[in-house]
């Protein structure tokens, strides 16, 4: 939660004691702001039932279906099994093949007992953010960054403290940001996502580790968002678990595994924290769905068609790469992972105005038929000059959406 809403919290009681209480009022903690990408897409879904064709590359989610092995045990499950209540941690069978994927992957020992399933990474956060830190607490976000980070922390009467990212610095915070932090907000944690969204940059081994180091000196929790994981396109991504075990490490089936529908995700947790994340989900979740469960379990297997698809994802990259300069874009975060590119429009804002880049966004879609997603989602600051484009959909579409921008640029000038 921000000063400025924990101002407007003290300053309502009072009118809110004495509202009518049939009323249909709000809490102020449900005051948060809307998640921009979800109105393009809504905006871009009206364009289409107007009968308009629209390239899709406002939304991080793949084009993808779940992989057939995923969806097969899926259909048997359905026919076979009575898909109730697990666990609130999940099923052991599930939480075990994640501890191997650390082993398989990484080359690392951890125990199915530190392994919490979740009803998607956004679960995860939830229970992260209520496990770790009281109402008032402070922590650390770099910025840009996945709106919903922050979004969250508020809901829960929580604060956030961001950290400016940028070329200077790689995209990513370093150990003198968090030290500040420290020392000026009295920051309780700090979430690093790598591969990140919007910007698509990856960390470095050295700093993710002088990183966790840096926490473990001044008892501040960490938390690696890795939901990118297995989206890399320069080098493999480190996990956090590598550095420190008193970390705890979000994942999910949703970005690699090609699964944002089914909700299902997971924690790794310290051994000392489990049986508090296991309380906190009995009661808010209950346990994660039992059909998704059963279709993550079988993802496993599809190591083949799921690189097939990340083999997509580098080819659109190159082609965007390109294409999109011809048209004028060419002010680009390192694009190491994920399947985002974050490009500074600036030059395009001259007739709109410095900060509006929503603007742009909306006329790229009435005149070009291209949705994207304005830095705003991702940078209060200075977001009103960046656009993310997602390409997570078809080769055949990228480069349909890079034509149709050279062509509008052509028409522009």
């Amino acid at each position: 939660m921000t000063d400025q809403q924990v101002n407007r919290l003290a300053a309502a009681s009072a009118a809110l004691a004495t509202a009518d209480a049939a009323g249909q009022i709000a809490s102020l903690r449900s005051d948060v702001p809307s998640f921009i990408v979800m109105d393009v897409m809504r905006a871009a879904l009206e364009a289409e039932n107007a009968g308009r064709h629209i390239i899709h590359m406002e939304v991080g989610q793949p084009g993808t279906p779940a992989p057939r092995v995923a969806r097969d045990v899926a259909a048997r499950a359905l026919q076979n099994d009575t898909l109730g209540y697990t666990m609130a941690l999940g099923n052991d069978a599930l939480r075990a093949r994640i501890a191997r994927h650390y082993a398989d992957q990484h080359g690392l020992n951890v125990a199915p007992e530190r392994i919490a399933v979740t009803a998607g990474s956004s679960a995860a956060f939830v229970l992260t953010f209520l496990s770790l830190f009281d109402a008032g607490d402070t922590v650390a976000l770099p910025s840009p960054g996945y709106p919903c980070y922050r979004h969250i922390l508020s809901a829960l009467g929580q604060r956030s403290v961001l950290l400016e990212t940028g070329p200077s610095n790689d995209w990513m915070p370093d150990p003198d940001d968090v030290l500040r932090a420290i020392t000026r907000d009295g920051i309780k944690g700090l979430l690093i996502a790598s591969p990140a969204n919007p910007t698509g940059t990856m960390i470095s081994r050295e700093r993710l580790r002088a990183l966790t180091d840096v926490c473990q000196q001044h008892g501040v929790r960490f938390i690696s968002d890795e939901i990118y994981h297995g989206l890399t396109y320069t080098r493999p991504a480190d996990t956090a678990l590598a550095c420190s075990d008193d970390t705890i490490v979000i994942n999910s089936f949703s970005k690699y595994f090609s699964m944002t529908g089914w909700r299902i995700g997971w924690m790794v947790v310290p051994q000392r924290l489990i049986r508090a994340v296991e309380r906190l989900t009995q009661n808010l979740y209950i346990s994660p769905p039992s059909i998704a469960q059963a279709a993550a379990l079988g993802a496993f297997d599809a190591r083949v068609e799921l690189e097939a698809n990340r083999g997509v994802y580098a080819a659109n990259r190159e082609l965007l790469l390109a294409e999109l300069p011809k048209a004028g874009f060419t002010q680009f975060a390192p694009a190491d992972g994920a399947f985002y590119l974050y490009c500074n429009v600036g030059e395009f804002l001259r007739d709109t105005g410095p900060q509006d880049a929503a603007a742009l966004a909306r006329t790229l879609l009435d005149e070009a038929g291209v949705a994207l997603t304005p830095g705003n989602d991702f940078d209060a600051q200075r977001g009103g000059q960046f656009l993310r484009f997602s390409y997570a959909g078809t080769t055949a579409d990228m480069a349909e959406a890079a034509r149709r921008l050279q062509v509008w640029a052509g028409d522009r000038a």
